[in-house]
């Protein structure tokens, strides 16, 4: 799961803001025009922009190097004092510009309600040398980076030189190149692997209705082809659509949750998408996590990053199966889905006909070797096979049910071959458990589990322990007991 992720190094180049709160209450109207006063409490200042994108991905683990224009001014300052939380984030490719002013955005609050926004920004022309500055600390910071992003919030850093440039430079280097953007149209991203636009994004540079899923797939082709990547479209509480060029679409359901706030979910976002993908994991992987941290990021009042540990509840909330025993399709799903929030899959197999301390010491020792647990349960009819008609003891339900409640198994499945291989070979867990009284060779499906880039784990079990064994000595007892005393 994202807690053992080994995040890597992101370049983040875009507009950088300044967003601040200013908190109080309102319980009247002003006598000199009809609008509220507010009674001031208190204010504070958070990273916006591509300044929110870097400690967003900061927080959850990624060395960041920050790259944009920032002013010769006190906000400026106030900047460099907000990002101090985040040592993780490099701020020495700032680029100062005498002719530019630091952007802020000043938000009027009242209870958890925003009553009015302030910008203050003088959009102008950049001094001539500042993009090809720009250009070289991003050409700079690229030699150590594991993905780019490129935070585009149209107030000029991103200027066609600056974004053909550093996106030529992202592909030279082999990495993923991403693009929040805000361009009416996006040919200017031409070259990125893929951009995040939202509903109105989308529809503005497209021109097509975003209403069923046909309508939004159709538009993300269309984008795609104006620079030539994939497209995701954040669609709000609804979620999130993955649109690729070779392969299907992916649609991740939005959590239902309560919004509020949406002020830097975006931020959020593609930062999630550039630190997981920079942790080796794939893009389906990265939108779902993405889709998990923006439900966290709405929950909360204002511009706000998601933690580590944050994201990582929340995904095992959306995870928790619970034990249930289920048909093979459905734990195929299940496992699909627990894949995409970045799981690792454990398989373990066996009757578990009377659960002893053997059972438990294996289920436990199994659990530690990745993130979710699939124990697989030989049918009544399977064991019979393999142990004579006096066996199971327990029928199938009541071992699946004894299994699954144990809290180290999320998954329960029976399989009623001999052996677990068509069921290792439909699921294909990433670590294959057995105990140690097996060799690597003589474990079923060890095999194809390490071919498909998985590994077999021998544990040690508890000597003496064994389910005949418990059966023989019930069986004894049961023999020297005296009749009087089991007629109860």
């Amino acid at each position: 799961m994202i807690e053992n992720f080994k995040f890597g190094r992101l370049c983040i180049i875009g507009d950088l803001l300044v967003d601040k709160y200013v908190f109080g209450t309102v319980n009247r109207i002003s006598p000199e025009a009809p609008v509220p006063v507010l009674l001031h409490s208190h204010q504070v200042a958070v990273p916006g922009g591509a300044a929110n994108v870097a400690a967003n991905a900061a927080a959850l683990g990624c060395t960041v190097d920050l790259i944009g224009v920032v002013g010769q001014d006190r906000t400026a300052d106030t900047l460099r004092d907000i990002m101090a939380p985040w040592p993780g984030v490099n701020l020495r490719h700032f680029v100062t510009d005498p002719a530019w002013t630091t952007i802020t955005k000043t938000r009027i609050i009242s209870g958890r309600q925003q009553i009015v926004r302030i910008d203050e920004e003088h959009v102008g022309t950049l001094s001539p040398t500042t993009p090809q500055h720009l250009i070289a600390a991003t050409l700079d910071a690229l030699t150590e980076a594991d993905a780019l992003v490129c935070s585009d919030y149209a107030k000029g850093v991103l200027s066609d030189e600056v974004l053909d440039a550093v996106i030529r430079a992202g592909r030279k280097r082999g990495i993923p190149v991403i693009v929040d953007p805000k361009r009416p149209t996006f040919a200017a991203y031409r070259g990125a692997d893929l951009i995040t636009p939202n509903r109105s994004e989308l529809t503005r540079a497209t021109g097509l209705p975003l209403v069923t899923e046909q309508q939004i797939e159709k538009a993300a082709q269309a984008a795609s082809r104006q620079f030539g990547g994939d497209v995701l479209l954040t669609r709000s509480e609804e979620g999130m659509t993955l649109w690729r060029r070779d392969r299907e679409c992916l649609h991740v359901t939005g959590r239902r949750s309560e919004v509020s706030d949406v002020s830097g979910a975006g931020d959020t976002v593609v930062a999630t998408i550039a630190s997981t993908l920079s942790a080796g994991q794939s893009m389906e992987t990265a939108v779902v996590i993405a889709a998990a941290a923006a439900a966290v990021s709405v929950s909360k009042l204002g511009t706000a990053t998601v933690s580590r540990a944050e994201l990582s509840a929340e995904l095992h909330s959306e995870m928790n199966d619970a034990g249930a025993l289920v048909p093979v399709e459905q734990a195929r799903h299940i496992v699909t889905n627990w894949r995409r929030h970045g799981a690792q899959v454990v398989f373990t197999n066996g009757c578990f006909d009377l659960i002893h301390p053997g059972h438990i010491e294996l289920i436990r020792a199994a659990a530690k070797e990745g993130d979710k647990l699939i124990v697989a349960l030989n049918t009544d009819s399977s064991i019979r096979r393999l142990k004579g008609e006096s066996r199971p003891i327990q029928d199938e339900i009541a071992r699946a049910t004894v299994m699954g409640a144990l809290r180290d198994v999320d998954l329960v499945i029976l399989f009623d071959e001999d052996t677990p291989l068509d069921l290792i070979q439909e699921l294909r867990p990433d670590v294959l458990v057995k105990g140690a009284d097996y060799t690597e060779d003589q474990v079923i499906g060890g095999d194809f589990v390490k071919q498909h880039g998985g590994r077999v784990a021998l544990v040690n079990i508890v000597q003496g322990r064994s389910t005949s064994s418990l059966v023989k000595k019930a069986q004894g007892d049961e023999a020297t007991t005296p009749q009087s005393a089991t007629a109860t």
